[in-house]
């Protein structure tokens, strides 16, 4: 029989347990060395964590609690109050706005007017303690914007040219711009867990872009499908996966980020198109346009699923009573409402989180990107409140 004294059994679980240590740490380090200015990792396990149930920055104090809601043909921004889901207020914009973009510092929400087929495109800032805009500042074809994860810039997503401009998060003066030349239909994008890339979808190419934060280069672009429509992306609660909603597949792209490689796919509904996490990170809310045309009709099979992030699954399905189109918004902050924007419905979706019931509020021509205002979280990246 083999006999082992105790020093060596001793000797060799210290050897065991230093190794488990450096492993542990060596993880630890690869996961919280973030883009320099980044603000730190705190959970890595759930990088949404900050961003909780009405966990509240000290910098959204005085905000008012508004859903602010911009009309892409009526050129107006229409504003909702949230616990009356009445609307109370509503505002002329620039031409053709997408999206609400509340600013890094969380001090502005910016309406991005890409003013479609011109050339006189326009941010529009808004208070969000009295709700009321300022004047316009004129930027090229702004059809989204995003921030820099250390808040240093803004990126400026110029569609209609595959060129990201970053620009000055207060002045939005322009300081320099990167072509994306293989990637048409530019438009919405998420960052790794350490900020060091961004994946941008590619909407006419049906492809993605992978782009170094860092060196500021592209590094390469995955082709999703020869007939793909990749729209909104998120990144999933621990870093390791990206989502992409794909509005001619109809479903959801799973992306190995760092190797830049697709592993799965999640079948959800007709016209996947917005991607929202829920405020515990356990569950992405997909909303499903209910059409995989670009100009849809009203009244289409439109739905929203529930994946849970965990089983990657889909653990429910919530249908728009007589049809409807889903786009595009946010939760609200103490998770319970679901706020999507019915783009060729001409209404906004509030949907409870626990039963998929809603409330339906009539709004102006094509509502797009949503926002809810303020949310829990530390910081924005941008497009309709990607909060960390």
């Amino acid at each position: 029989m083999l006999s082992i004294r105790p020093a060596r059994i001793a000797s060799s679980l210290a050897i065991v347990l230093t190794s488990l240590a450096v492993t542990k740490l060596a993880t630890a380090e690869s996961l919280t060395s973030v883009l320099p200015g980044m603000p730190p990792v705190t959970d890595t396990k759930n990088l949404y964590g900050d961003a909780g149930p009405n966990s509240m920055s000290p910098a959204v104090q005085g905000a008012l609690s508004r859903v602010y809601v911009p009309d892409l043909r009526s050129n107006n921004v229409y504003v909702i109050d949230p616990a009356t889901f009445k609307v109370v207020d509503k505002f002329a914009v620039g031409r053709s706005p997408q999206h609400v973009v509340p600013s890094w510092d969380l001090q502005t929400l910016w309406v991005a007017n890409n003013a479609e087929g011109r050339t006189d495109g326009s941010l529009t800032p808004v208070d969000p303690k009295t709700g009321k805009p300022g004047p316009e500042v004129m930027v090229d074809d702004p059809y989204n914007m995003y921030f820099t994860p250390d808040g240093q810039e803004a990126i400026v997503v110029a569609e209609a040219h595959a060129r990201l401009d970053f620009r000055d998060p207060h002045t939005m003066a322009l300081k320099s711009s990167l072509d994306v030349p293989k990637c048409k239909g530019i438009n919405h994008a998420d960052f790794a867990i350490d900020g060091k890339y961004v994946i941008f979808t590619c909407e006419f190419d049906g492809s993605l872009a992978k782009i170094d934060m860092v060196s500021r280069k592209v590094l390469g672009y995955l082709q999703l499908g020869k007939k793909g429509m990749p729209q909104d992306i998120r990144i999933s609660p621990d870093g390791k996966v990206f989502y992409v909603a794909d509005m001619k597949a109809g479903g959801v792209h799973v992306i190995d980020g760092d190797s830049f490689t697709k592993i799965d796919f999640i079948a959800t509904g007709v016209g996947a198109h917005g991607l929202y996490p829920s405020r515990d990170g356990s569950k992405l809310y997909v909303a499903n346009r209910g059409t995989d045309q670009i100009h849809g009709k009203p009244l289409g099979k439109g739905s929203v699923s529930v994946i849970d992030f965990a089983s990657r699954k889909v653990v429910a399905n919530w249908s728009i009573p007589g049809g409807g189109s889903p786009d595009m918004g946010n939760v609200s902050a103490d998770g319970k409402y679901l706020w999507l924007s019915g783009r060729y419905d001409d209404v906004v979706y509030a949907i409870n989180t626990e039963s998929g019931d809603m409330k339906v509020i009539h709004v102006g021509m094509e509502p797009h990107g949503l926002t809810v205002w303020p949310q829990p979280g530390r910081y924005s990246l941008g497009h309709t409140g990607n909060m960390r």
